[in-house]
């Protein structure tokens, strides 16, 4: 039986299977370490987790974990100001074109923390170094999340993130 491997690379430990309390724990891990410019990226289909990380992640930077965080399908961005920075929050399973997204106020949103769901969307808008966070359901409960991007900031090697977000270790 051949070892499992990690789809985006194959020189990283497998994707680690997320729960959804691990979930929220990685996005916890994460927005201790987002800074003004950043921007996390979050692929993957359709119910795979991608809200669930978006709003843990922005409830953890924003040290409110009971905060309300509704998702922005309709209105297609939400911003919330954090202690330290601000996040706008972008889902753009409804864009109809990268036009519609310069009018959301992109480009001065950039300046700031983007988190955005269906970034496939962003064609040419695609935002630099971004956090790439790549959703695969594995069951009802449990995905797979590969982490790609923020090489230097030496935090996002999958295992330094696991072992900050759950404890555990792979690889």
């Amino acid at each position: 039986m051949e070892a499992a491997r990690n789809p985006v690379d194959p020189a990283l430990p497998p994707p680690f299977p997320y729960d959804q309390p691990a979930t929220e724990a990685l996005a916890a891990a994460v927005a201790l370490y987002l800074r003004a410019g950043d921007a996390v990226l979050l692929e993957g289909p359709l119910g795979a987790g991608k809200t669930t990380f978006a709003r843990a992640l922005i409830r953890a930077a924003c040290a409110a974990p009971s905060m309300d965080v509704p998702s922005p399908s309709y209105t297609l961005v939400q911003t919330y100001d954090a202690p330290k920075l601000r996040i706008h929050h972008f889902d753009l399973w409804r864009l109809d074109g990268p036009g519609s997204l310069l009018e959301l106020g992109w480009d001065d949103a950039l300046a700031d923390v983007v988190v955005v769901e269906w970034p496939d969307r962003l064609r040419a808008l695609w935002p630099a170094d971004p956090l790439v966070l790549h959703f695969a359901p594995r069951d009802e409960t449990h995905r797979h999340i590969t982490l790609t991007g923020w090489t230097e900031r030496h935090i996002l090697h999958p295992t330094h993130v696991l072992a900050d977000a759950t404890g555990h270790r792979t690889g």
